[in-house]
């Protein structure tokens, strides 16, 4: 079966063609400029390959109701120029193919469900922490939305007594997750990147307490059985040991089970499927969308 994959991210778009199977035979990127220029690249890749069906797992916000009349729509993103962009339509009345659309957060969790470091558990949280910071969550196989879908990167924080900038850059909200631990706050709090950073120094401290009071709130809120944390910033391997233990010291052996109160070692990790979440996700929404 030959499918479709797209990851539409803020920054690039990754048209990749695949199987059922999540085994990638070809890829492609593209810049995300406007949808004016953007849009006829990806329909070109996809065009003449055969697919039988596309998968999308985009930046969002997204309408995500197919009962609604902007189903497939990008609604009330910060890159203004996709603002409202008929995404899932365009690429469908193009293609003349099935296509399933989700966030590109929860293709990463259903990937990581599947085949990655969730598989065989009946829930998993999948998060990344990158130029911005999503949540997608799958509970026995099933993509939780609800009024919209969900939007962990804008969880309300406690303020890090340390934290020399605990507004955070969200310019819809002070003092979110997002705005506080995506990549771009690490850089605009200390004036250099992330990369640029040592180990030793007090953002990954700060960082690390952002994202365990994260962890804490899935935890007692979502109680998932296994939660993955991707993206740019959790490249920063060191973050992981301290992530946990903050996680375990704000649980305060309240949650009595031995995925916690071991070190979660094995509870909160990185992407199994390492940087082929995202496409191994699509590829999934894709064959969902042959089932119909």
């Amino acid at each position: 079966m030959r499918l479709g994959a797209l990851e539409a991210g803020g920054t690039k778009m990754v048209c990749s063609l695949g199987n059922e199977n999540g085994d990638v035979l070809e890829r492609e990127s593209f810049p995300t400029t406007t949808p004016e220029e953007t849009m006829p690249l990806l329909i070109g890749f996809f065009k003449d390959k055969g697919i039988e069906a596309l998968g999308i797992g985009t930046f969002g916000p997204v309408d995500l109701k197919k009962e609604s009349p902007s189903y497939g729509y990008i609604t009330t993103t910060p890159k203004l120029a996709w603002q409202n962009h008929p995404l899932l339509p365009q690429l469908r009345d193009a293609l003349g193919v099935p296509c399933e659309i989700d966030t590109d957060v929860n293709a990463a969790a259903l990937a990581e469900y599947t085949w990655g470091a969730a598989k065989g558990m009946g829930s998993c949280l999948y998060v990344t922490v990158g130029t911005g910071i999503g949540g997608g969550l799958v509970i026995e196989n099933n993509l939780v939305h609800g009024l919209l879908h969900p939007e962990f990167g804008h969880m309300l924080m406690r303020p890090i007594p340390e934290d020399i900038m605990p507004e955070g850059i969200c310019p819809f909200h002070t003092g979110c997750l997002e705005g506080l631990a995506c990549g771009p706050a690490i850089e605009k709090r200390w004036g250099v990147s992330a990369k640029e950073l040592p180990k030793d120094h007090i953002a990954w401290s700060i960082e690390a307490g952002y994202l365990a009071q994260m962890c804490a709130n899935a935890v007692v809120c979502l109680s998932p059985e296994k939660i993955i944390l991707g993206g740019g910033v959790m490249a920063q391997e060191h973050l992981f040991p301290m992530i946990r233990k903050e996680t375990g010291r704000l649980l305060g052996n309240y949650v009595q089970h031995e995925a916690v109160l071991e070190g979660m070692d094995g509870y909160i990790v990185p992407p199994g499927l390492g940087i082929n979440s995202g496409v191994a996700g699509a590829l999934l929404l894709a064959r969902r969308a042959v089932a119909g």
